[in-house]
């Protein structure tokens, strides 16, 4: 593929990143800050810290405003400077039946043990405009939290771990269970931002590509299968939210040690599948990722079951189409790329195209010859 660079245009590009900066700033209103955008628009911080493969809320925060609310190109911008941290070692794996749940939900049970925990969500709302966030202001904001918290001080803490609604179907031997990496054992988990990725990928492998994947292009697969182009129809056993501690070994002594915490949403979904026996099972399929995505943990967890599935005939069935095409950092790219100047490669088609024509007319073989 032929390319050529622009030439002269060096001025032409530095106004062009100047009227950038101008359009977030030409209007009257107070400058955003980074840390309001972290505290008032999590979510499309998570999102951003997600897909960026990095978590650092104060920095997604700031590539957000940077790239004026445009999340495809904040988490490019946190996926580049990521880039260029160095590799100071590998956090211990953890189980997750240390998190400290902020919202925990079946919808495969309505009575789970420790019980279900909402938690902070729009899902049980209707989506209408609340006009009155209009006229939002510190006062208000005071006003609405007081009465939050009034008369709580005798609700007791959340225990500090629960127990997993699946082991219920796994004592009585209803679900299937599948290889792959096993316990906490790090010895034989990918690393898929230091190695190639190759086909068929392992399962470490498998679930990294689709934590630091585009949540609308994880949704559009997952919801093809959904709709019939698969054969997936799932119940979330249990979706959790909330902090995990993470470890480390100390370099001298290997002691361990807690670090910080990160938020992280998980989600395991059954489905119906019959084993080779013949007999009637449920399989599982997994998805965890940075923040609270609750839609991205979800559809990781439908195309981690669909993905399962042999005989596979529809794209979200296959490995290698899936995670292929769920990068959103790679796909920016590529289309972005189109808008870079190709004026050989064009010229070159133009050129072949003029010659084909030029020799269909001297053989007979254009429209008027046709007519004869």
């Amino acid at each position: 593929m032929g390319y050529v660079a622009v030439k002269g245009g060096t001025e032409a590009i530095e106004n062009a990143a100047k009227l950038l900066y101008y359009e977030r700033i030409k209007g009257g209103t107070r400058p955003l800050k980074a840390d309001q955008i972290r505290e008032q628009l999590y979510l499309a911080v998570d999102r951003v810290m997600g897909e960026g493969s990095l978590y650092a809320p104060d920095l997604a925060a700031l590539a957000i405003k940077q790239s004026a609310g445009d999340t495809f190109e904040a988490s490019f911008m946190l996926r580049a400077y990521r880039a260029t941290k160095p590799r100071v070692g590998y956090s211990i794996p953890q189980a997750t039946t240390e998190i400290k749940v902020v919202r925990r939900i079946s919808a495969a049970f309505k009575d789970i043990p420790g019980g279900q925990i909402l938690g902070p969500t729009s899902d049980y709302t209707l989506r209408l405009l609340d006009f009155e966030l209009l006229n939002d202001n510190q006062k208000t904001r005071k006003s609405y939290i007081n009465n939050l918290f009034k008369g709580l001080r005798d609700v007791g803490p959340l225990p500090e771990s629960f127990p997993r609604v699946i082991e219920i179907m796994r004592k009585e031997g209803l679900l299937t269970e599948r290889a792959g990496n096993s316990g906490l054992d790090i010895s034989g988990i990918y690393d898929v931002t230091r190695q190639s990725l190759t086909f068929p990928a392992g399962r470490s492998a498998t679930l990294q590509s689709m934590a630091r994947g585009e949540t609308g292009g994880l949704l559009l697969l997952a919801y093809s299968n959904m709709r019939g182009y698969g054969d997936i129809h799932p119940t979330v056993g249990e979706l959790r939210v909330g902090y995990v501690p993470v470890r480390i070994k100390h370099p001298y002594t290997s002691e361990l040690y807690t670090v910080g915490e990160v938020k992280i949403t998980e989600a395991e979904v059954i489905a119906k599948f019959t084993a080779n026996d013949g007999s009637p099972k449920f399989t599982l399929g997994y998805g965890l990722c940075f923040g609270h995505n609750e839609t991205k943990a979800i559809s990781m967890a439908i195309l981690d079951r669909a993905m399962q599935t042999e005989g596979k005939r529809m794209p979200s069935e296959d490995q290698e189409f899936v995670l292929s095409h769920i990068d959103g950092i790679d796909a920016l790219g590529f289309c972005a790329h189109w808008k870079l100047p190709h004026y050989v490669t064009f010229q070159s088609d133009l050129d072949r195209l003029r010659k084909t024509r030029e020799s269909d007319n001297l053989c007979g073989r254009g429209k008027a010859g046709i007519e004869k």
